[in-house]
């Protein structure tokens, strides 16, 4: 049996679009990773450490836009302070492949 959800359990997850302004490397991550700043429109921009190096080069990142978890409690990834969570689903050899929107939409338009 499926595991199901009220409409007020899914609106508490805060998930809101953004567009990647910065891209840099993360050499001190345990895992292959990329540091990511995402302007989030009126909530500003929000850092977050992806695991997104398999699939995605640093220069290609910059003016994409993903959908990220806004309202997670920061998380200390090494000497980076993680804000936001940005999503994706794993392929078939377990890389994370970006959640994005099919066309653009505003920075900070939450999903519904």
């Amino acid at each position: 049996m499926e595991n199901t959800i009220t409409w007020q359990q899914f609106e508490a997850v805060d998930l809101r679009v953004g567009t990647i302004v910065q891209a840099e490397p993360f050499p001190e991550a345990r895992k292959p990773a990329y540091k990511l700043w995402v302007d989030l429109g009126e909530l500003g921009i929000k850092k977050s450490s992806a695991q997104i190096t398999k699939r995605y080069q640093l220069e290609e990142l910059v003016g994409q836009q993903v959908i990220c978890v806004t309202n997670f409690p920061p998380k200390q990834i090494g000497p980076w302070r993680s804000e936001i969570l940005v999503t994706g689903f794993e392929d078939e050899e377990k890389n994370i492949v970006l959640a994005q929107p099919q066309a653009a939409v505003p920075n900070g338009k939450k999903l519904i």
